[in-house]
């Protein structure tokens, strides 16, 4: 088979359906949409849950709890990508250096994913506990830096 010869599937190219156009075309006078009611009007695309005038389940349902507008999303490092590193102290800047951050005018928070061998000072805005802990452990220090 060479490139020249390739042909599209059988059924894989409908004819276009000409709407409106006499009554010989076979799709005339109401053209395919039936007579009368909402979905004969032009115009008559509904929404995505609409249910024809009942009042939609998203209304129906007890709204709970509250969502922050404005919430605080940090870019989130491990333990483990941070113990490739081989400098005693990380800073925001290294992260970024080293490709484990994307942003540096986003906030770091560090993981406890991983386990560190060297003593080692890590600079982010965030550290979970787990993390916190593991520093200590390793005889390393962790400081927050404010944004």
């Amino acid at each position: 088979m060479k490139l020249h010869e390739l042909k599209a599937p059988k059924g894989a190219h409908k004819k276009r359906k000409y709407l409106g156009r006499g009554s010989s075309s076979g799709h005339g006078k109401t053209s395919t949409r039936g007579s009368k009611g909402q979905t004969s009007r032009s115009g008559r695309a509904t929404y995505p849950g609409f249910e024809g005038g009942q009042s939609p389940m998203i209304r129906r349902m007890p709204k709970r709890g509250f969502t922050s507008k404005f919430p605080t999303v940090y870019q989130v490092v491990n333990l483990e990508s941070l113990a490739k590193i081989s400098d005693a102290v990380i800073t925001p800047a290294l992260m970024l250096e080293n490709g484990l951050v994307k942003s540096k005018n986003k906030l770091i928070k560090i993981l406890g994913d991983g386990e560190l061998k060297a003593a080692i000072t890590i600079q982010a805005h965030a550290f979970s506990k787990s993390a916190q802990e593991k520093i200590k452990k390793a005889g390393g220090k962790f400081e927050v830096v404010n944004a």
